[in-house]
Formats: structure tokens, C-alpha cells, sequence
């Protein structure tokens, strides 16, 4: 397969590479930043990666290559916790796209760190296997992150960027009177 062929060099690979790495750097230096900085940034971002994963090609997995994942339970953990320290009391939100929602009286509270993390996972699982330059493996990782998205992280960064949107146009003034305290 020439490269011209090979979906790991189409522009809508490329672009998702970029964006992904660009999502990754943020949310590990979430601390680094003010709240509002952070919503501000995110809420930027996360359309973006959500476009651009939407956009990757339909390539099939290979179920004969067994990825090396390089995201560990602590670096979950560190960017979970990073995001959640800044959000503080503005981490927690009401779920509505749980499944357990329809059988529930009750509302179902999620956290915006852990789905900011978990879209973490899989994006930098994904940058780590596409970095190591075999094709084979690139383009196993795209198919990976294709079906990953559909299946479970794509819906995870949406109900994130919901409650980052409330957070960032609803409670901006708050925010920013909060930052120069």
C-alpha cells in the first residue's frame, strides 16, 4: 500500500493527530491554568476533536495486532484529579444519557474530570501507538479510535462540553470574580 493510499497520511488522520495531541498536553497541564482559562480553552477545543474523530476513516482493525496501550491507571488518575482539583464544585453534573437514567427517579451524577479523563485515555492511547511509525500499527490505532469513539468516548467528550458550556457562559462572571479573590 503506497502512501497515497494509506489512510494514516489523509488529511483528516493528520488533522486528528494534531488536534489529539494538542487535547492530551492540555488536560495534563490542567493545573497550570485558571479555571477559567481551562473551561475557556476546552470548550474550544473538545468540538474540534470531536470533528476531527468524526472525520477519521473507516479502516477495519486488525485483530492479529495486539496494541501496546501506554496510558496507565496513574496517569488516568493524575489528569482526572488535575481537572477535577480545578473545577472543584463545578466538576459534578447531572447525567442524562446514563442508562440507568430510564429506570431512575433519581438523577445520576457524572463528573466532568472523569470524562475529560477518559477521553484522555483513549486519545493518548491512540497518539502513543500512531507515534511508534509502523504503519500496521498506525492504522490499527486509527481503526481503534474510530470504533471508541462511536462506541463510548465521543459521547463522553459531548456530555462534558455540555457542562463546560453551562460553566463557562453561565457562571463566567462568577468565575472571573472568584480568580481575582
Amino acid at each position: 500500500m503506497d502512501k497515497i493510499e494509506n489512510p494514516i497520511y489523509e488529511r483528516d488522520t493528520l488533522e486528528f493527530v494534531t488536534v489529539a495531541l494538542e487535547y492530551c498536553s492540555l488536560v495534563e497541564t490542567a493545573r497550570r491554568f485558571t479555571i477559567l482559562e481551562f473551561v475557556d480553552k476546552v470548550t474550544k477545543m473538545l468540538p474540534l476533536l470531536y470533528l476531527k474523530a468524526a472525520l477519521l476513516p473507516d479502516v477495519l482493525p486488525d485483530d492479529e495486532i495486539e496494541p501496546e496501550y501506554t496510558i496507565t491507571e496513574d496517569m488516568y488518575e493524575s489528569v482526572r484529579n488535575q481537572v477535577g482539583n480545578l473545577l472543584g464544585e463545578h466538576d459534578t453534573y447531572l447525567e442524562t444519557f446514563h442508562p440507568d437514567m430510564q429506570y431512575s427517579d433519581t438523577p445520576i451524577a457524572a463528573f466532568i474530570s472523569e470524562n475529560l479523563a477518559d477521553v484522555y485515555q483513549d486519545t493518548g492511547n491512540f497518539i502513543s501507538l500512531f507515534r511508534q511509525g509502523n504503519e500496521e500499527v498506525m492504522q490499527n490505532a486509527v481503526a481503534l479510535c474510530r470504533i471508541n469513539f462511536q462506541e463510548y468516548w465521543g459521547q463522553r467528550l459531548l456530555n462534558a462540553l455540555k457542562a463546560l458550556h453551562a460553566i463557562r457562559y453561565s457562571e463566567e462572571e462568577y468565575l472571573e470574580m472568584n480568580e481575582t479573590e
